[in-house]
Parts: C-alpha cells; structure tokens; sequence
C-alpha cells in the first residue's frame, strides 16, 4: 500500500520547529529530575555505608522510589512511540505497530459516538440552523455576497458546457421522449377535458367575430368572386344582382353564427370537435395522421436548429445577468434571498420546517453513509507512514507527556518517603 506522510501542523515549518524545541526542552527537564533522583540516592546511600543513621535512610527512600518512577514512566512514555533502547520488548512502539488499529479503532469511535441519527438531530436542533441562516441571509450585504457567488457558479457552469453537449441532452431528454410517445391519446384526452369545461366558447366566439367582420368588410371581394364564377353569358346587371344577394346572406349567415350561442352552425362544431377529440383516442386514422402531424413538425433538422438557437439565446441571457450586477435576475434573486431571510426569522413554521429538512437530510446521510464517512479516517490513517505517524504525534502531545516523567519522579518520591516511613514507625 502506498504510504503517505502526516500533513505540516498549523504554523508551517516555524511552528514545527518551535514544538521541536519545546519538546527537547522538556525531556531534559524530565532527564534532570531522574538524575537529580540519581545523585542523591547515590550520595545518601554513600551516608549511609560511611555511618550516617537517622533521615538518611528517609531521604535515600525517596530518591530510590523517584528513580523508580522516573525509569517506568520514561519507559511508558517511550514505548508509545518506539522501542525502549532499540530491544525487541513486546507491547512496546505502540503508534507505529498498532497504526491501523488504532486507526479503525478512531473511525469506530466517531462513527458510534459522534455520527449517530440521535447526536446529530440533537446537535442540529440545539445550533437553531434556520434562524441564524435567516438572520445572517436577510441583511442586504449577505445576501449580496450570496448572489454574488451563485452568479459565480453559473457563469462558470454555463461556460464550462459546450453547445454542443447541451444541445444533445436536450435533445435526448425532451425531443426524444416527446417524439416516442404518440400523440393522438393524450392530445384527445386534453382537448376532451377542455371541451367538457367549455374553455373553447372562447375561441369559437373569436373565430366567429372575426368572420363577420372580415365579410362585413370585404363586400367587393365577395361580388368580384361571385361575378368571376359567373357564366360568360350572363349579363352584369344580373351577376351583380347575385353578387348583392350572395353577399347579403353570408353577411345575415355570419351575423346569425356571431350572436346566437345556439346556432346550428356552432352545435355542429362542438359535435364535431367532440368527435375530433374522441377519434384522437380511439380511431387509428385520425391517430395515424396525428403522428405524421408530429412527425413533420419534429423534423430532425429544425429542431436541431431550433434548439441550438434557444440555447444560444438563453446561454446569453443567462451569462449577461449574471455578469450585471444590477440586473433584473440578480436583484431578484438578492430580493428573494432578503426576504426568505426576513421569513425564517419571524415565521416560526417555516423554520421548524428548514429544521426538519436539515435534521432528516443529515439523519438520512449519517444512517446510510457514516461507514463510508469514517472509512476516510481509517484509510487515511492506513496510508501514513509508521514511522512518520508516530514522530507526528510525538511532536503534538510529546511535550506534556513528559510532565508524566516528572510526576512520576516526584510522585514515586513521596511513596517511597510514605512507604519507608511506614515501615520504621511498623518494624
């Protein structure tokens, strides 16, 4: 497996180089109190064989005791990170021969006690998300500043897609789908429901009206037709008597169809548009040429075209107002952002809402994900170096390890002082 180093600690390498030089500094510190320990056992136990009686004996139990603790706790903090005197002890050099444990120990310990649905709900609801995100999005500076950034992303992602991929997708997603699907039953299907609620009386009023004013004011176009079906023979006194008559009675026909809702002109288009909407579901004919209808207007070519040409012109749009500061989008947006800020701070539902959609997105990840979340932990530590980690570490924490040297100096001391005095008052 490929090993990888420890990033720098925070500070670069001065900060490093200051935790070294602290680090040194107090193993000497520790390495004084276990010769100081050293010394005065040596000098006490010199009283002693010389003759001295009394508080030497006091005084050569400590230093005995402290020696003991100064040389245990050295050798307990040594063999977390490497092995006491270079010999093979067991259980000694614990960071670097128990990395990966460790490691998945750590993504274990995070993910039961720190990745669980209940930690997470309570976390969420006790740092009230909604209002803070309300109160910070609804001053007018923030929510410029948000703007700002999401201009940032569109611009970038509408500059990063090539034309031509969106035109594909486009493509593939909506002409595709519409030209698979046939036309004629859901069209018919519409066009019954509209006809059923009366939404078209509407139009047939407009296609009427336009009728009759259209005959009303093209009297001569309708005697010129009628006088050129004429026959040669006839004479023109009479094609124009005929012309008037014609003329007159499509002009009454018109005006009947216009202002009676119940002519028999406009029950029969209902009919027939009842009809129309029914053969569309259920009559191959007419099904069959709604397809050919389709199919004239999805001609490849043109819609290719059509919708290179959308694209383009909303890729321009697009990038133009995300550009301008004080464009109509973004000052929506900005306004819009104010103003969900200014509702998440009064409108109590909403915010128990947004709570919830925070609280039941992050339970939802972490009780479906948390083992891919701290397989990160464990993989990185996998990674690292053995022996980089545990110089790593003892950088970190190295430094107040060793006031366990020193209290195990003083502290064994005073046992050893405890224990002896115990002993003379007993014996």
């Amino acid at each position: 497996m490929e090993q990888t180093t420890l990033a720098d600690p925070p500070g670069g390498l001065a900060g490093e180089e200051a935790k070294r030089r602290g680090l040194r500094k107090m193993k000497l510190v520790a390495l004084a109190f276990l010769l100081g320990a050293t010394l005065v056992f040596a000098l006490t136990s010199w009283a002693q064989a010389a003759g001295w009686s009394g508080w030497v004996g006091y005084v050569r139990a400590a230093a005995e005791a402290g020696m003991v603790g100064a040389l245990a706790d050295w050798f307990a903090v040594t063999a977390l990170f490497r092995r006491p005197l270079r010999l093979p002890i067991p259980h000694t050099a614990i960071i670097p021969t128990k990395k990966d444990q460790l490691g998945s120990s750590l993504g274990d310990f995070v993910g039961t006690n720190f990745l669980s649905e209940q930690v997470v709900r309570d976390k969420l609801r006790r740092a009230d998300i909604a209002r803070r995100l309300g109160e910070w999005v609804a001053q007018r500076e923030n929510a410029e500043r948000v703007t700002s950034e999401l201009a940032t992303v569109v611009r970038g992602a509408v500059t990063v897609l090539r034309d031509e991929d969106v035109q594909a997708v486009l493509e593939q997603a909506v002409v595709r789908r519409v030209v698979e699907r046939p036309w004629g039953p859901p069209l018919g299907k519409l066009l019954e429901q509209v006809f059923a609620d009366g939404a078209h009386y509407k139009l047939v009023d407009l296609v009427c009206d336009r009728a009759y004013e259209w005959v009303r004011d093209n009297h001569n176009t309708v005697l010129r037709v009628v006088s050129d079906r004429a026959p040669s023979w006839s004479p023109k006194f009479v094609d124009s008597m005929l012309a008037d008559k014609v003329y007159g009675e499509v002009l009454s026909f018109a005006w009947a169809v216009k202002t009676d809702v119940n002519h028999p002109m406009r029950l029969a288009l209902d009919k027939f548009l009842g009809e129309f909407a029914q053969d569309l579901q259920r009559d191959p004919d007419t099904m069959a040429r709604a397809e050919q209808v389709k199919q004239q207007l999805l001609d490849p070519p043109d819609v290719q075209k059509l919708i290179g040409s959308a694209w383009t012109t909303a890729k321009g749009m697009l990038l133009s107002a995300a550009e301008d500061p004080s464009s109509e989008l973004r000052r929506r947006v900005r306004d819009g952002l104010a103003s969900l800020g200014d509702r998440l701070c009064t409108d109590d539902g909403l915010r128990s809402k947004v709570d919830g959609w925070l609280e039941g997105a992050a339970a939802y990840v972490v009780t479906h994900y948390s083992r891919e979340i701290t397989t990160i932990i464990t993989d990185t530590v996998e990674r690292w170096d053995a022996e980089e980690t545990s110089r790593k570490i003892e950088l970190q924490v190295g430094r107040d390890l060793q006031f366990i040297r020193i209290n195990g100096t003083v502290v064994g001391a005073l046992a050893g002082l405890l224990i002896y005095s115990i002993a003379e008052a007993v014996f």
